[in-house]
């Protein structure tokens, strides 16, 4: 199973968290870890999560290459979340290019 974390677990009582760390309150980063075949275990930052033709999709940012690692996408009832391999080749091509996309337009919203 795969976990969901959010990497921003203390609280906040007055003004501002006394954290130290240069960040918008109101973004957490989510995090998945993600236990490989080898049984290495990858703590991932959540990218996106989106949507193509009904179907949903996860970027995690590889913690120690600047690599996307994208994954089909499912919030179970119970608020697990089970992450799915993109199979065909096809399949992979189409959901790269929408991440490209949706990621180049975040950065140039960013930007402006």
């Amino acid at each position: 199973m795969t976990e969901l974390k959010n990497k921003h677990d203390h609280d906040h009582e007055g003004e501002g968290c006394g954290c130290g760390h240069d960040h918008d309150h109101d973004e957490h980063v989510h995090t998945v870890s993600l236990e490989l075949e080898n049984g290495e275990e990858l703590e991932c930052p959540i990218l996106e999560i989106f949507e193509i033709e009904g179907k949903e999709y996860i970027a995690l940012l590889h913690p120690d290459e600047e690599i996307a690692l994208l994954y089909g996408f499912v919030e179970n009832d119970d608020d697990t979340i089970e992450l799915t391999e993109i199979v065909t080749d096809e399949e992979y091509e189409v959901v790269s290019k929408v991440f490209t996309k949706l990621f180049s337009e975040e950065d140039e919203e960013e930007e402006a």
